[in-house]
């Protein structure tokens, strides 16, 4: 099985993509929600693997 690089998005690269879209948030929001992106993005993958 080939493992691809996991590129990770920086909470001021988080913030500097929703603030195009409109969306203001502090560093600390910015790292809270990247966490919980990670872990639902562990969840999900442990699901797939399940099946």
């Amino acid at each position: 099985m080939r493992h691809l690089p996991i590129e990770r998005i920086t909470p001021e690269k988080l913030m500097e993509m929703l603030k195009k879209k409109g969306v203001k948030m502090s560093i600390n929001q910015a790292k809270e929600i990247l966490d919980l992106l990670y872990i639902l993005a562990i969840l999900e993958v442990e699901q797939v693997l399940k099946r």
